[in-house]
């Protein structure tokens, strides 16, 4: 499978070699990035080469995604907030700087 990227995502990898984007091996920061920053014919790229269920991991398993992009995709694949990484309060046990 040759999947190109289409040239207009190249503004949403301002901070690597676009160059150098594989379609599948790249396809979680792909997803991940369009998803969080992308227009809407990005979105439908992404959705047009990219399984829902390929799409529901990343949102699943992301921690940087923005709380915004991971409730309306959440709503969207009919996934449980609970199971969304980014939107669940990191685990600390005491207060940054305290000591038990």
């Amino acid at each position: 499978m040759n999947l190109k990227i289409p040239s207009y995502f190249k503004s949403y990898f301002w901070d690597v070699d676009f160059t150098l984007l594989d379609a599948i091996k790249d396809s979680s920061f792909i997803i991940k990035r369009s998803l969080d920053r992308g227009n809407t014919n990005s979105i439908k790229w992404i959705l047009n080469n990219y399984s829902k269920e390929n799409i529901k991991k990343v949102i699943l398993k992301s921690r940087d995604i923005s709380t915004k992009t991971a409730n309306f995709w959440g709503d969207f694949l009919n996934i449980n907030q609970k199971d969304i990484l980014c939107l669940q309060k990191p685990y600390s046990p005491t207060q940054f700087g305290l000591s038990s």
